[in-house]
């Protein structure tokens, strides 16, 4: 099977769109889909997110007739989901044959702490309900809005992590929140077997989180790691990696529910 040229005339919805490979992923997205087509991008900061769509809407796909919308929210609460729906639904045509969901909304978490510390029950839960609990619900919504038909194709990518595999001494909210969600869209693939689920590691970038995790992470072994990493000059753009995924999902040979790493591609 050839790969596609494009990713369809399409619904994509992006969280944490506003920065570091959320920015990258709505750039690269941009230029794959078909006039007409349109973009949701989420995140909670406001000015980052107009800044990009007023980049993309003045872009060549932007004038062609790419609809740019963003929604101000925070994936963690409910009332946030109600708004990206609402704008999904006035965003989507009858016409478009593609639906995808990227989440990749999420955060590293107290990695200043060990497994042992991690007694703040309201710390994990709110933790939790950032990074798993809203991909669930949000995934969960979108199809329930956009339900399975003829001539309409949906896409659920999960910005995964080596972390979902691995442990990593004091990343336990990281590691836990990455491997529940990598769990979840493996159950998701097998119930939905129409859907196309994708979890997506995108390895070492050079974004704010990676440098949070140079400064603040309490395990020296892990923390010298990532330094001697920034220091080499070893971290990945968040463009060429953002890249790799448009590939994969252009050549769509995965099995559904598949990890795959920038490393693989």
């Amino acid at each position: 099977m050839s790969p596609a040229a494009d990713l369809g005339r399409a619904l994509c919805i992006i969280t944490g769109a506003s920065r570091g490979f959320g920015r990258a992923l709505a750039q690269n997205v941009s230029r794959l889909v078909q006039p007409g087509s349109a973009l949701v991008l989420v995140a909670r900061s406001g000015p980052d997110l107009r800044t990009l769509q007023a980049e993309l809407t003045e872009s060549e796909a932007g004038r062609a007739g790419l609809k740019v919308e963003v929604v101000v929210a925070d994936v963690g609460k409910a009332e946030s989901l109600e708004n990206i729906m609402r704008t999904c639904r006035e965003a989507f045509c009858e016409d478009m044959d593609h639906v995808m969901l990227i989440n990749n909304a999420a955060s590293l978490g107290d990695v200043s702490k060990y497994v042992k510390d991690l007694s703040d029950m309201a710390q994990v839960d709110s933790y939790l309900s950032l990074n798993v609990s809203s991909a669930l619900c949000l995934t969960a919504r979108v199809l329930q809005a956009f339900p399975q038909h003829a001539g309409l194709r949906r896409s659920v990518v999960n910005v995964s992590s080596l972390c979902a595999l691995q442990p990593f001494r004091s990343w336990g909210l990281y590691c836990t929140g990455k491997a529940a969600r990598e769990m979840m869209f493996k159950v998701l693939a097998e119930e939905e077997p129409d859907l196309r689920v994708l979890s997506y590691s995108p390895g070492p970038l050079d974004t704010e989180m990676q440098l949070e995790a140079r400064s603040k992470t309490a395990d020296l072994s892990i923390k010298k790691t990532f330094s001697s990493m920034f220091a080499q000059g070893q971290l990945l753009t968040c463009e060429m990696s953002s890249a790799r995924l448009m590939k994969v999902l252009l050549d769509d040979k995965f099995t559904s529910g598949d990890h795959v790493d920038v490393f693989d591609v």
